[in-house]
């Protein structure tokens, strides 16, 4: 419905407003899914998240080629939006019936605020570090490759094309890899692939080997959210639901603040020296998966 109401937006204001409520909407809806998801992974005894989270990246594929079809036809915003929104209601009304109800852990009688234990909060940083990185991916890639690897207008894309097709693809072949080495190992190499992948584009600015590090830094990135959703939903003293508000209250704090730390430190210095910074949280998310006691338990 936020999203209807968006075109009607007339100044700065009323937009900052609606868009604020169409993210807190959005976020809400996404603890939502990902505790569903965490639920069905405990029907299933298996590692499926990181699938799920493959899904989402698909259904941004299609939102922007959709978007494209809508404009080259030149449908206005808001028949655009409406479409959406009618597409949306279908799916919600013909799919509730296939949620998994509300079911309690042991112990959990607080209704308000709860306070988040050790565990959650180095998941929260796990997280932090991983989306940082992702959302510098998707800001600054094009930028990088523009003004670092001086690649030709038609190629300044390809960066960023290459991270988001390994992102996804690594996501739906996630969690076979998962199965067979564990969310430990994962974690941990997925935190070396995205360092080495931004240090390779760091010290190796050429299209070619920037293409193909952009691309490590997509694997690395793929499995490092699904993962630790998975793991914080499994909490056995709170609830999932609520252990992922907390988890990703403080993930996505790196999504917000990864991209304006990239462009403070790129004007102050370089562009490269913000991509080396960013490699070295992969190399501390690495050692902090190592010395987590909930990945050995």
């Amino acid at each position: 419905m936020m999203l209807v109401v968006i075109p009607f937006a007339n100044s700065f204001w009323s937009l900052a407003v609606v868009l604020t409520l169409f993210g807190i909407c959005s976020n809400t809806c996404n603890i939502a899914i990902n505790t569903q998801g965490v639920d069905v992974e405990k029907i299933y005894n298996r590692s499926i998240m990181s699938s799920f989270h493959g899904a989402w990246s698909l259904a941004g594929f299609i939102g922007a080629l959709i978007g494209l079809i809508i404009m080259s036809l030149q449908v206005d915003i808001i028949t655009h939006f409406v479409l959406i929104f009618i597409i949306i209601l279908l799916l919600f009304f013909t799919q509730k019936k296939f949620l998994l109800d509300y079911k309690p852990v042991e112990g959990d009688k607080e209704k308000g605020f709860v306070k988040p234990d050790k565990v959650l909060i180095q998941l929260g940083i796990i997280g932090f570090l991983g989306m940082a990185t992702e959302g510098t991916m998707f800001d600054w890639s094009g930028v990088y490759f523009h003004e670092i690897v001086k690649a030709p207008e038609k190629w300044t894309t390809l960066g960023y094309a290459a991270f988001m097709v390994t992102m996804a693809s690594g996501r739906f072949v996630g969690d076979r890899f998962i199965e067979r080495f564990g969310k430990q190992r994962i974690l941990q190499f997925s935190g070396i692939l995205m360092g080495s992948g931004l240090l390779i584009s760091v010290f190796f600015p050429s299209l070619i080997v920037c293409t193909m590090a952009f691309m490590l830094v997509g694997l690395g990135v793929a499995c490092t959210v699904p993962t630790v959703y998975s793991v914080a939903g499994q909490h056995k003293t709170i609830n999932s639901g609520v252990a992922l508000a907390m988890v990703s209250s403080i993930s996505f704090l790196g999504f917000l603040m990864g991209p304006p730390l990239i462009g403070y430190i790129a004007e102050l210095f370089d562009l490269r020296y913000s991509y080396a910074l960013f490699a070295i949280f992969g190399f501390i998310l690495s050692a902090m998966v190592g010395h987590m006691k909930i990945f050995k338990s």
